[in-house]
């Protein structure tokens, strides 16, 4: 009856699962795709504390009661501009608990292993379950452990070098050791061997020796991953997070845990596809962090950054019919998204056309600057993706980038030698006018110089965004 129920329940909550994360690919559907994840996840721990193999739930709840208030604090002082962070932060606990989990189911495997057939009936709760096992089923429980472990561990490492570097406290830039691919293809090869070695006898050592082996695999791959590709680092750290959770999941012997964990897991890998198509970039390069550094010295660029003032900007927007906004990460440290949607808003009601363009990859995390707009209530359907309005930049009166830097810099299509050659970017030097609000003349995040911001016709807004925008509301008229 349990088994029944419990069952039932992770069916139901695996469709929740599914429709919310089909209805996160569209902003009008996103909010109720939360709230289906929310009540599926309720449900699926209800089950399973309910279920088979209940007990302990004095601890279980307060354990529960506990993450909840951290989650619920940690939450609420998290800005949206350190969002991408935070991800990067949960997915490292996803690889830890992967990590924990299968040392724990090592431990047991070892127990039952050690024992003889009449006394493995004696063994109770998850020993229990495993003592049920054949032979060739424990061999098998051994491959998915070792596995969960490396994933896990990969992910853990990998998930805090991005949290460092998206936070600011590790250097953006790709570095790797002396060694480079060398070395991830040396640890990747002995956790190979170990695997037959932990195969054959179940050797504690092996395990600790792979354990460490994929820590840096994990920590290599992402310090060899430069600033500008972040974003897809974060998604594929998504994936590899899904990926452990599966690997748990077929330690635990739990059905739900499998099925999430896969759908996280491919769903992670297939947006990580799509935004290397769309930065033209090699998925295997992306897994195996292989790109992010130059082929030879980067193209000099010439001239000077020209300043304008608010009035020089007002002016301009007061005389153009058509207008480009390019949101990026400075609008969202500067938490401009109210007052960019405030021009909009100015500019629409003198008739105007006013449309944003989107990069796949702008800001630090996928659908970043979607979930800003929304948030301040920008019309979806002015919103547009690269794809969608790169022609239209040319016939454009002014084009305002907003706190962007890689995702408009031409030095993908005009330097070989760039870090982000052949990406594609959106081509706002080519409007009649460019306008970049920018704190500074630093290089931004990636370190890489933009020669748009030399361009006859760029004008630098140097400035906080917020209180450069903010500036600008009361002179258009």
């Amino acid at each position: 009856m349990e088994f029944g129920f419990t069952t039932a329940a992770y069916v139901v909550a695996a469709v929740l699962f599914i429709l919310s994360l089909g209805g996160l690919s569209g902003q009008e559907s996103a909010k109720r795709a939360v709230w289906y994840g929310i009540v599926g996840m309720a449900l699926a721990v209800a089950a399973t504390l309910a279920g088979p193999g209940k007990g302990l739930w004095v601890l279980s709840l307060l354990l529960i009661l506990g993450g909840g208030i951290i989650g619920w604090i940690v939450a609420k002082k998290v800005q949206m501009t350190e969002m991408p962070q935070l991800v990067a932060a949960m997915h490292s606990l996803v690889g830890l608990a992967a990590v924990f989990v299968g040392f724990s189911t090592h431990a047991e495997l070892a127990r039952v292993f050690a024992m003889d057939q009449n006394l493995r009936s004696t063994l109770m709760g998850f020993a229990g379950i495993l003592a049920e096992k054949s032979p060739v089923e424990l061999s098998i429980l051994r491959v998915e452990t070792f596995l969960g472990v490396f994933i896990g561990a990969v992910t853990f490492t990998g998930s805090v070098i991005a949290f460092g570097k998206l936070a600011g406290k590790v250097t953006s830039a790709a570095k790797k050791l002396p060694g480079g691919h060398v070395l991830n293809a040396g640890a990747a090869l002995l956790s190979v061997g170990l695997l037959v070695v932990y195969l054959q006898s179940g050797s504690t050592l092996a395990l600790i020796v792979m354990t460490l082996a994929a820590l840096f695999i994990g920590y290599h791959l992402i310090m060899g991953i430069g600033g500008a590709d972040m974003p897809v680092v974060v998604s594929m750290l998504n994936s590899y997070s899904g990926w452990a959770a599966a690997a748990i999941g077929f330690s635990l012997g739990n059905d739900l845990l499998i099925v999430v964990g896969a759908l996280v897991g491919s769903s992670g890998a297939i947006l990580s596809y799509i935004m290397c198509k769309a930065m033209n970039r090699s998925f295997v390069s992306v897994i195996l962090g292989g790109f992010g550094g130059t082929t030879g010295p980067a193209m000099e660029v010439t001239g000077e950054q020209i300043a304008i003032d608010a009035e020089g900007v007002a002016a301009a927007l007061n005389d153009a019919d058509s207008v480009i906004i390019v949101p990026g990460y400075g609008m969202a440290v500067a938490q401009a998204q109210q007052s960019v949607s405030e021009l909009t808003k100015r500019l629409r009601a003198k008739g105007k056309t006013v449309r944003f363009a989107i990069h796949p990859v702008a800001g630090r995390l996928p659908g970043h600057m979607n979930v800003l707009l929304a948030e301040a209530k920008v019309p979806y359907d002015i919103v547009l993706e690269m794809d969608e309005i790169n022609e239209d930049f040319p016939s454009t009166d002014v084009a305002i980038v907003i706190g962007s830097n890689d995702i408009v810099n031409p030095a993908a299509q005009e330097d070989p030698n760039s870090p982000i050659a052949g990406m594609p970017v959106l081509e706002v030097w080519k409007a009649k006018q460019v306008f970049v609000s920018k704190r500074g003349q630093g290089t931004g995040y990636s370190g890489i110089e933009n020669p748009l911001f030399y361009k006859e016709n760029t004008r630098m807004f140097y400035g906080d965004a917020k209180k450069s925008l903010d500036s600008l509301l009361p002179m258009i008229d």
